[in-house]
């Protein structure tokens, strides 16, 4: 039974169009104001005449409220009986008849051809037999003395990890709390973090996010979450089943609890996160707040009213909206003061940048806003640089204070130590070392124009999209089958190679030569300049049986696999190895490398520790390269030789002398991606000497 509050033909309050959303009310702004459960309701709707707001208090009756006013497109009022934990949605009064239904409302039966638009303010978003609703909520917590770590950029090595499932599976985390938030913050979970080495996590999608119809018609999930509907709430369905019984709060303060746990480790929290479309989808999708709200000035459309995709996903946020910069603007700030996070990766980034004209623009408003922001120019900000649309490939184009997804260092690195040995393998011709040579130097040339510095490069070889680490030396195809979309989605240029079969083998020599070949790959990014990117469950050479698109697989397929095998054991220990070796270094430089280039001094010389010759760059036939670094001291603080080639090879290492001109004489060997790491560790030569490298391996030297 929908009970009406107060007649709202006549009555108008002083009720505030800012903030947008639900606020604590000033005392004098209208009948019932003082009330200590009052609410201040302002809600963006330029698309429709007047709105009305549905609520419910907890243990009460639904009733209905027109907002009275009306203030450049802000519909706004005050509510008397609002309490925290409040349930409430809007209805465009003057179109409801027009809304397509989205969802039902059970127990608003006099209504229930119209439905609920959830608050795009809303801090929490309630999910019951398929009704949705926002949630008024408090923001009370104790954070104690949690402070963000605020690591530099070139301490950082990032872990990609999925809230649920990095502990599915996990044998010492307790059933209740896995592929939780709870989870996520468990004390063998962290224990693992900080035993690999790692600084910060990023988290695929938090935000309440939805499952496109087609999955649902699948029996599918989207898994990754890349499906946003509510921009300020958290996604219910990660914390525990005790959290979720018990409300929105008790899930906000799971969140939290999280957050202040990995603090306390020492850990940031990254979120990864979707403004660039919402799960509205297409023209024909479900109308959940947006669209009902204001379509045409949410979403970019086209001069005859029909929608831009630049996503892929049916449709696009306006960026050229100043209200639809604003929105994003307060969630991004909203996540930062009132959960902690440390910084954001930005999903599809371009299309954030897009311009009226639909182009990119480094100097887009939301670009210039983020940096001027007190709150948000102080948090790590990661771009996804590119979209499907025109221009969408913009790889080094952000502007300082981004970093950007390197493509660039993935293509690279994957052709050198994969595709290319394929090739080779089969009688044919590998490429030249100067891509990789770009790729380890931090692609420098690629973020210049923008101002940036090799810290602009955030260097990976695997993401959650794509293959995993593992599947990519495993698979020379991808196996999507169980996708449901006969095997056409996902990228088919995937650089991988199988070593000589598909799949899972018992064959010694082939596994032997996968396993070097993850050790080649997670061995490049973390001697790379630039910031490093791990795909949660790579350290333990976690398999997707050849599936390079698992967004809809929530299940042991997409789950970390915590079972220790002898490829797994390997692998973590190997990871550990490089990432202690990559900060040992960064140790002996300083602050600001390599972020200043005069203070990066990379040397470059051939098997013979002759100085590199353009010739010798563009060989294919040359496939061995030895790099020298030092700092602005004159200290010579490393030396890497790749030899990707197939036969091992007699290198002569550099000869270099001390600052009074004395030889330097002895290289220490730290590291060697072959097999034979524990056999040669330690093993000293001589400066100008000849030392073995091994077929497709990378050794590194201390001095």
């Amino acid at each position: 039974m929908v009970m009406p509050l107060f007649d709202t033909a006549s009555t108008m309050d002083a009720s505030s169009a800012h903030p947008l959303g639900v606020s604590v009310p000033r005392p004098d702004s209208g009948p019932g104001a003082g009330s200590p459960s009052a609410a201040n309701v302002a809600v963006y709707a330029p698309g429709v005449e007047s709105l009305e707001i549905a609520y419910k208090a907890p243990g009460g009756e639904w009733h209905i409220q027109a907002l009275p006013n009306l203030t450049h497109g802000v519909h706004h009022g005050i509510v008397a009986d609002f309490p925290y934990g409040s349930r409430y949605g809007f209805r465009a009064a003057s179109k409801a008849e027009a809304l397509p239904l989205s969802f039902p409302m059970p127990d608003l039966d006099d209504d229930a051809g119209q439905p609920l638009l959830l608050d795009p303010y809303g801090r929490a978003v309630d999910e019951r037999e398929g009704f949705l609703t926002s949630v008024r909520m408090a923001g009370d917590f104790d954070w104690g003395t949690d402070r963000r770590p605020r690591l530099q950029w070139r301490n950082t090595i990032i872990y990609e990890a999925h809230v649920r499932g990095q502990s599915m599976l996990h044998p010492d985390v307790p059933e209740a709390l896995r592929g939780t938030y709870a989870g996520m913050a468990h004390p063998a979970i962290i224990e693992h973090f900080k035993s690999l080495g790692i600084t910060s996590v990023q988290l695929l999608p938090v935000h309440f996010h939805l499952d496109e119809l087609h999955l649902q018609d699948l029996g599918l999930t989207n898994y990754w979450g890349y499906n946003t509907a509510a921009f300020f709430a958290p996604h219910p369905g990660y914390a525990t089943k005790a959290a979720q019984e018990a409300g929105p709060q008790a899930v906000q303060d799971e969140f939290k609890g999280m957050v202040k746990l990995l603090h306390a480790a020492g850990l940031e929290v990254i979120l990864d996160v979707v403004y660039n479309h919402t799960a509205e989808g297409g023209a024909d999708g479900p109308t959940i707040s947006f669209r009902g709200l204001g379509e045409e000035t949410y979403y970019r459309t086209d001069g005859h009213g029909k929608y831009v995709d630049t996503t892929g996903c049916g449709n696009t946020l306006n960026f050229g909206q100043p209200r639809v910069v604003q929105l994003v603007l307060d969630s991004l700030r909203y996540w930062v003061d009132e959960f902690h996070v440390d910084g954001f990766r930005f999903d599809l980034a371009v299309t954030l940048c897009r311009n009226a004209d639909n182009e990119f623009d480094p100097r887009h408003p939301f670009l210039v806003a983020l940096a001027a922001d007190p709150v948000l120019s102080d948090v790590k900000l990661i771009a996804e640089p590119w979209d499907v649309g025109y221009g969408g490939w913009q790889t080094g184009r952000f502007p300082g204070g981004w970093v950007d997804w390197n493509d660039h260092f993935r293509d690279g690195v994957r052709s050198f130590w994969l595709s290319d040995r394929a090739a080779i393998d089969s009688g044919g011709q590998g490429g030249s070392v100067a891509r990789l040579a770009d790729a380890l130097s931090g692609s420098a040339a690629l973020f210049e124009a923008s101002g940036r510095s090799r810290l602009a490069s955030l260097n990976l070889i695997t993401a959650h999209d794509g293959f995993t680490l593992n599947d990519l030396v495993s698979y020379d195809r991808k196996h999507n089958e169980a996708n449901g979309e006969q095997n056409r989605d996902g990228h088919g240029d995937n650089r991988s190679y199988n070593h000589g079969f598909e799949g899972r083998t018992e064959d010694e020599d082939i596994l032997a030569q996968r396993a070097q070949s993850r050790r080649n790959l997670m061995a490049s990014m973390m001697i790379s300049l630039g910031v490093p990117m791990i795909t949660g469950g790579d350290e333990l050479a976690r398999t997707q049986q050849g599936n390079n698109n698992a967004y809809c697989q929530d299940n042991p397929l997409a789950w970390l696999d915590w079972t220790r095998t002898p490829e797994s054991h390997e692998m973590l220990r190997s990871t550990k190895r490089f990432i202690r070796l990559r900060k040992e270094f960064l140790a002996s430089q300083p602050h600001d490398f390599p972020a200043r280039d005069e203070q990066s001094y990379l040397y470059w010389f051939d098997h013979a520790g002759q100085p590199m010759s353009m010739d010798r760059w563009n060989d294919p036939q040359h496939r061995v390269m030895q790099l020298l670094l030092g700092s602005d001291d004159g200290t010579l603080a490393g030396l890497v030789v790749v030899n990707g080639s197939a036969s091992d090879v007699k290198v002569t290492l550099p000869e270099v002398t001390n600052d009074d001109g004395t030889p330097r004489r002895m290289f220490e060997l730290r590291l060697t991606t072959s097999p034979l790491h524990e056999l040669r560790q330690g093993g000293r030569v001589a400066s100008g000497e000849t030392d073995l490298v091994e077929a497709n391996s990378i050794n590194i030297y201390r001095t």
